[in-house]
């Protein structure tokens, strides 16, 4: 884990909280490496063009979407109480991996998890989500324990920083973590008051070789710093490689 993030020790917990995203940047498995405990949101309303259910790969030398479909569900449906598609489109997702990553030097590393994570046969978004999340840090040996935030017992009517705040009291922690963007978000005064030390957490950049000599395309999915790199080395810049502020 994040030893610079640990060092308010076990008796005061570092806490971060998250959406749960489909195989999501380096960043978040830092921010999740970087924490004591931490809480992946499934009681938050799903957003049609967020990256809940989709992300970004390399193909042909660019970004390109991929996604897990879902069915048909009203707009005001928390992620949990929406369902994956069902056939043979549900992991049309792992066929374009396959494709977009086959002569990547790691391929044969990688494929395993990616075959493990579209054989969960959870039908529930946040089900499968949760499950992939699981899998890919057990992958970069991150032993994080990971909490459902309907299971704290917190008033899940607030809101925002009130929701957050509410979490580390629930959880006792003393240090909250979060990503840097969400430095306009929060006020460190507010979690000052209540004895909790706010930070963020800035990944550094990464500059690997990727295909066929082309300029680098960043902030992709875990699967393609997974996919060009040895699991040694991403397990250690999951660890080390950002910096907290």
């Amino acid at each position: 884990m994040g030893d610079v993030a640990r060092a308010a020790g076990p008796a005061h917990p570092v806490l971060a909280i998250m959406q749960p995203y489909f195989l999501p940047y380096i960043g978040y498995f830092q921010l999740i490496a970087a924490s004591d405990v931490f809480v992946v949101y499934d009681n938050i309303k799903y957003t049609k063009k967020g990256w809940i259910n989709r992300n970004r790969m390399l193909r042909n030398g660019e970004d390109a979407m991929f996604s897990l479909p879902l069915q048909a569900g009203a707009d005001q449906l928390d992620v949990v109480e929406r369902f994956l598609a069902a056939g043979k489109e549900r992991h049309k997702w792992l066929a374009q991996l396959k494709g977009a990553y086959g002569r990547a030097p790691h391929y044969a590393q990688t494929l395993p998890l990616l075959e493990r994570i579209a054989a969960c046969p959870e039908d529930k978004l946040f089900r499968f989500l949760h499950a992939a999340l699981l899998a890919t840090c057990e992958h970069l040996a991150i032993t994080t324990p990971i909490r459902v935030s309907s299971t704290v017992n917190i008033d899940h009517g607030l809101k925002s920083q009130d929701k957050v705040l509410a979490l580390c009291e629930a959880l006792g922690a003393r240090s909250y973590v979060n990503p840097i963007g969400g430095t306009e978000l929060y006020a460190r005064e507010d979690f000052a008051a209540r004895g909790i030390d706010l930070r963020f957490l800035r990944v550094r950049p990464l500059d690997y070789p990727q295909l066929d000599g082309k300029p680098h395309v960043p902030w992709l999915s875990i699967v393609d710093v997974l996919m060009f790199n040895p699991l040694d080395t991403v397990r250690a810049w999951v660890r080390t490689h950002y910096d907290l502020i």
